[in-house]
C-alpha cells in the first residue's frame, strides 16, 4: 500500500466513486453495468460478474475499495491486467474531460458529474427558493463552483434534508450568524448525522469533504438526499390510487415491498397501456432516449386544460425533439433534473429523477380502496440504521430485503468484523430452481451467528427470516442495532466486554453532576426523558455551552415536550452523536430508542 502517493490514492478514489453509484462502499454488477452503458458499451451480464469475480477477494459478490485499490496495485506493477481496470481508465478519461473534478479545469465536454451538478442545482433552487435564510444564496448558478461553494456552511445542506423529510432539522440548532469554521463544522456535523437518520450512507465523508467542496462526495451526498425525498411520497397516503398499479395476484403489500424504481416503471407503463401505445419501458435510459415514451406520458397524465399535446413527435431530430417534449413537462411544472441531453444520452440517474417528480406532482391514478399499509416509525428507524451503513441491496422494505439473510449478514458482520465466513454465505442472484433453499442457508447462518453474540433467540429460527415474520425479524434487528451501538463504545473502552445498561445510565448520571447538572435518570425508562431535559443537559454536559436555554421549557404540555425533543435530537447530532432514534421516541420514552440515544452520546463523548 506504502507504494502509492497521496494523488494516486485519491485517483483510485475517484474512480471507484465513478462505479459506486449509490454511494455504499460497494460496486455491483448493476452498477458497472450502469456505467458501461454511459459509455456507450452493452456488455452481458457475464461479462461483468467475471469482471467482479477478478477482483472480489472475499467472494462477497461485490467489490469494496479495499479490494479496488489492491488491483490498481497489481496493475501498476505491471503484473496483471484487469478488465474492471479497463473499463475505470475509459471511464476516467470522460470525468476529466468534464470540468467537476480538481484535475479537470480545463476539461471541454461536460461529464454526468457536471449534469449532476446543474440538475441538482435547479433542484435546490426550486425546493428552497422561498427561504428566507437563502435569500443572499439563491439561485445558486449551475456554472462553476457555485453548487459547492453554496453547500460548505452547511446550512443549504440542512434545509435540503429538510425539505426532503420534513421536520428531521430543527431549525432552532441551524447556526446562521457570524458563521466561522467552527459553527460551519458543526453544522455539517448536524447534517451528514441527520442525513445518515434518513438513510444516506456517509461513510467515508466528513464535515472537512463538505466544506473543502470535494465534487463527487458533495453530489453523491446531494443525490442521496433528493432521492430519498423523490421516493418517500410513493406511498398510499400521498397516492391514494397506488392500487391501480397492482398486478392478478398481488396485494398491496406485494406492490409496495417493490424498489421505489420498479413502481416508476410500473406506472410508467400503466400510462403508455391506458394511452394504447404499443411500446413498454424498462429502464431509465435506453427506452426513453427517443422520447416517444416521455411524450406519450405526458399527454396521458397531464390535465386537458394544460395544452399538453403530441406534437414533439413531429420532430425526427432526437436533440430537438427531447427539448419539445422537455417543454411539453415544463406546462406541467415538472421540467426538473434533465435537458434535452440527458434524455438523448439516457443518463439513468437523472431520468429517474425526472420521472419520480412527475409521479408526485400528477400520478393521475384514480383513488380507490385497498387495504392501508403505513410503515411504522420503528420499521422506518431500522431501514434508515441499516442503508446509513451502505448494506447491499439498499432496503426499501424491511421485510422482504431481508428474506435472503445478505443484509443481515452484512450487519452481523459490522457488529464483530471478521465473524461472516463468506465462503459459506449464497450469493445472489438466487436461481429460480432451489434460490428459496439458498436464502434459507443464509438466514440459518445469520441465526447461527446471532446465537454467537449472544442475542435472545428464544423460538426464532431461520425460515422466520425467510419466512418475512414481522416480529421476529424486529426482534433480530433491534438486537443488531443495540450491539452495533454498544461495539463502539467497546471500541472506544478498548473492551471485549459487553457494556451494559446499567454502566451507560451511571455514565450519564456522572457527566450530568460533574457539570453541575440538576436532571439525572434511573433507567431509560425514567417519566422524566419525556421532557428531553436529561438529554438537552447531557449535550450541553458534553459541549459547554452549546445549548441555548432561552428556548428549552419545563415540558408542562404535549407540544412542549415534542418541541424539547426536536431541538434535543437535533442537538444531539449537531455535537457529533449519530443518533437515529426521533423525537417522538423521547417524548413516548420508548425505553430501547432512549436507550441508542444516550449511549451514542457516549461514544461522542468519550471519542472526544
Amino acid at each position: 500500500m506504502s507504494s502509492l502517493s497521496q494523488e494516486e490514492l485519491a485517483d483510485i478514489r475517484q474512480q471507484f466513486d465513478m462505479f459506486d453509484a449509490d454511494k455504499n462502499g460497494h460496486i455491483t454488477a448493476s452498477e458497472i453495468g450502469q456505467l458501461m452503458k454511459a459509455l456507450g458499451e452493452e456488455v452481458p451480464g457475464y461479462q461483468i460478474r467475471n469482471m467482479i469475480k477478478e477482483v472480489d477477494l472475499d467472494e462477497n459478490g461485490m467489490v469494496e475499495f479495499e479490494e479496488f485499490k489492491k488491483m490498481y496495485i497489481k496493475v501498476k506493477s505491471g503484473k496483471t491486467k484487469f478488465g474492471l481496470a479497463e473499463t475505470s481508465e475509459k471511464a476516467k478519461k470522460i470525468v476529466k474531460t468534464g470540468g467537476t473534478s480538481e484535475a479537470s479545469a480545463e476539461g471541454t465536454t461536460h461529464s454526468y458529474g457536471e449534469e449532476e451538478k446543474q440538475a441538482f442545482s435547479d433542484w435546490i433552487n426550486f425546493q428552497l427558493e422561498a427561504d428566507e435564510d437563502l435569500k443572499g444564496v439563491l439561485p445558486i448558478s449551475d456554472e462553476g463552483d457555485a453548487l459547492f461553494t453554496a453547500i460548505k456552511d452547511g446550512i443549504v445542506l440542512c434545509k435540503l434534508i429538510n425539505a426532503s423529510i420534513a421536520g428531521t432539522i430543527d431549525e432552532r440548532a441551524i447556526n446562521k450568524k457570524k458563521l466561522n469554521v467552527y459553527k460551519t463544522t458543526e453544522n455539517q456535523n448536524l447534517a451528514l448525522n441527520s442525513a445518515a437518520a434518513i438513510g444516506c450512507n456517509i461513510v467515508n465523508i466528513g464535515p472537512e469533504d463538505l466544506t473543502s467542496g470535494k465534487p463527487h462526495l458533495t453530489l453523491g451526498l446531494l443525490w442521496q438526499v433528493i432521492r430519498i425525498g423523490l421516493f418517500a411520497k410513493i406511498n398510499l397516503q400521498n397516492c391514494p390510487g397506488l392500487g391501480r398499479l397492482l398486478e392478478e395476484g398481488e396485494t398491496m403489500a406485494d406492490l409496495l415491498a417493490l424498489p421505489p424504481d420498479q413502481i416508476l416503471l410500473r406506472w410508467f407503463n400503466y400510462h403508455l397501456a391506458q394511452a394504447g401505445h404499443p411500446r413498454r419501458v424498462h429502464n431509465f435510459s435506453g427506452d426513453i432516449k427517443d422520447s416517444e415514451n416521455y411524450t406519450v406520458l405526458l399527454n396521458q397524465i397531464a390535465p386537458r386544460s394544460a395544452g399538453v399535446d403530441m406534437s414533439p413527435m413531429q420532430e425526427g431530430n432526437m436533440s430537438k425533439r427531447a427539448e419539445r417534449m422537455l417543454q411539453q413537462a415544463d406546462k406541467l411544472g415538472c421540467r426538473k433534473f434533465v435537458r434535452a441531453r440527458d434524455v438523448v444520452r439516457g443518463n439513468a440517474r437523472l431520468n429517474l429523477a425526472y420521472v419520480a417528480n412527475l409521479f408526485n406532482t400528477h400520478p393521475a391514478l384514480e383513488a380507490m380502496e385497498v387495504e392501508e399499509i403505513e410503515e411504522t416509525r420503528e420499521e422506518k428507524t431500522f431501514r434508515n440504521w441499516m442503508n446509513s451503513l451502505g448494506v447491499n441491496p439498499f432496503v426499501n422494505y424491511l421485510y422482504s430485503d431481508l428474506k435472503d439473510g445478505l443484509v443481515l449478514l452484512q450487519l452481523i458482520d459490522k457488529v464483530k468484523p471478521g465473524i461472516v465466513n463468506w465462503d459459506k454465505v449464497n450469493k445472489s442472484p438466487f436461481k429460480a430452481m432451489g434460490g428459496n433453499m439458498k436464502k434459507l442457508e443464509n438466514c440459518n447462518y445469520a441465526v447461527e451467528l446471532c446465537h454467537q453474540l449472544k442475542f435472545s433467540l428464544v423460538g426464532i429460527a431461520g425460515s422466520d427470516i425467510a419466512d418475512g415474520n414481522k416480529n421476529l425479524t424486529l426482534a433480530i434487528v433491534w438486537q443488531l442495532m443495540r450491539a452495533y451501538t454498544v461495539s463502539i463504545l467497546q471500541q472506544l473502552a478498548g473492551s471485549d466486554k459487553p457494556i451494559t445498561d446499567e454502566e451507560i445510565v451511571a455514565w450519564v448520571n456522572e457527566k450530568l453532576s460533574a457539570a453541575g447538572k440538576s436532571s439525572s435518570i434511573s433507567s431509560f425508562k425514567d417519566n422524566t426523558i419525556q421532557t428531553s431535559r436529561p438529554v438537552i443537559d447531557l449535550v450541553d454536559s458534553i459541549q459547554e455551552g452549546s445549548i441555548n436555554y432561552d428556548i428549552v421549557n419545563a415540558g408542562a404540555t404535549p407540544e412542549d415536550r415534542l418541541s424539547n425533543a426536536k431541538y434535543a435530537i437535533s442537538m444531539c447530532r449537531k455535537i457529533g452523536a449519530r443518533v437515529y432514534a426521533l423525537p417522538e421516541d423521547l417524548v413516548e420514552v420508548k425505553h430501547k430508542m432512549v436507550m441508542t440515544v444516550f449511549a451514542c452520546l457516549m461514544a461522542r463523548a468519550k471519542g472526544q
